[in-house]
């Protein structure tokens, strides 16, 4: 009976010592290819399609905390906004432009002028017009671009949460018409048009116009205005107009019913100008990547699902960045447009995909409210906010 037990027992071990050996072999070989084998974007063919998990839709209390900012702001204006924040790469070259020799002196044919060499968007054009929304959008980069790919991705959503805030603030008695804006109902959408056509008068407000807040989890944003525009408190206030910018404004409107935004159609007609849905247009975007692959497959095709594409390097070697330029290389989980066919300024030269934009223009501002649960992604604040600037014109 010892021999048997025995013979058991150096059984079991030389089992033991086998398994030991195969999990020893497994470990060295993973670690063996995890070092010597290329990234995975080098093993697989740039033209071989290849999944990714979707950006989850962001919620009611994600966008609301989103647009809470501009919720209350006219029609046209917001409209600007919104397609500007699809292209915040352009936001920065005009921001830093509007600063830079002079420029914020320019007025009427001159300030036309100077715009007409640039080459941004119609929008960000229509944004100089107005600088402290356009700087509060340049020093809020993170919520900007944020702002921008949820109304690219969630457009009807997006428009949902500011009809629901703007009815929030009318509820409170804090959203009535004023000397500088009129407020309106058409069909249970709040509509907020500029009193004068001619000028545009930014509102200025904290987040209690909302009443109560229903989302405690996701607080909503606030940019304090500069100091001495306006003293926001309980009812919205506002500082000076600015005058706008003929060639820029005027072009949009909102089917708040239908959920569109639509842009007059530049073109020969006759009778009335006539109205598309607006288009966002990928040359501008830069190489900032999308939140999603719905998204850039929407605007980018079938070709943005590969994984050169995925991970930011350029899907066609004659895209390749010179020796010694940085790529823009993505975040993980985001989709990169491709550059289009121009010369950065030289402020941008150094710059890659939009976070690192953010991280060498030292935008540090929005760092303390990035969207997300209490304790996750720290408090509203920080920024500009609209107000001060250029009287009409």
């Amino acid at each position: 009976m010892m021999k048997s037990m025995t013979r058991t027992i150096k059984r079991c071990a030389a089992i033991l010592a086998g398994a030991v050996w195969l999990v020893t072999a497994v470990a060295c070989a993973s670690a063996q290819e995890s070092q010597e084998s290329p990234p995975a974007w080098q093993q697989i063919p740039a033209d071989q399609p290849t999944a990714a998990p979707s950006a989850a839709p962001l919620t009611s209390a994600q966008l609301d905390q989103l647009t809470a900012p501009i919720a209350l702001y006219s029609d046209p204006l917001l409209g600007m906004i919104l397609t500007a924040a699809t292209y915040p790469l352009e936001v920065v070259e005009a921001a830093r432009w509007l600063d830079a020799d002079n420029h914020a002196s320019l007025a009427g044919d001159e300030l036309n002028a100077a715009l007409a060499q640039e080459g941004w968007d119609t929008s960000v054009k229509a944004l100089v017009a107005v600088p402290e929304v356009l700087r509060m959008m340049n020093e809020n980069l993170e919520w900007t671009e944020q702002l921008g790919d949820a109304f690219l991705a969630q457009q009807s959503d997006v428009m949902d949460s500011i009809q629901r805030l703007r009815q929030r603030a009318a509820a409170s008695g804090a959203l009535q018409s004023s000397p500088q804006e009129a407020v309106s109902t058409e069909e249970g959408d709040v509509i907020i048009e500029p009193a004068s056509p001619d000028v545009i008068y930014v509102p200025c407000y904290t987040p209690v116009v909302y009443g109560p807040w229903p989302w405690p989890d996701y607080p909503a944003f606030y940019f304090p205005p500069p100091a001495g525009f306006c003293y926001p408190g309980p009812l919205i206030s506002f500082g000076i107009g600015f005058g706008i910018i003929g060639p820029y404004w005027g072009w949009g409107r909102w089917n708040w019913p239908g959920h569109g935004f639509y842009v007059a159609h530049r073109g020969p007609h006759r009778g009335p100008i006539p109205m598309r849905p607006w288009a966002h247009d990928p040359a501008h975007r830069h190489g900032v990547p999308y939140r999603d692959m719905a998204t850039a497959k929407r605007y980018l095709g079938p070709n943005a699902s590969t994984l050169r594409g995925y991970r930011g390097y350029p899907t066609n070697p004659a895209q390749a960045p010179s020796p010694g330029v940085v790529p823009r290389v993505a975040p993980s989980q985001r989709w990169v447009a491709p550059e289009p066919a121009r010369s950065a300024p030289p402020a941008f030269e150094s710059f890659g995909s939009g976070s690192r934009v953010r991280s060498e223009a030292a935008r540090g501002s929005f760092s303390r409210s990035v969207p997300g649960p209490r304790g996750g992604g720290g408090h509203p604040g920080g920024g500009g906010h609209p107000g001060g600037g250029r009287p009409p014109h």
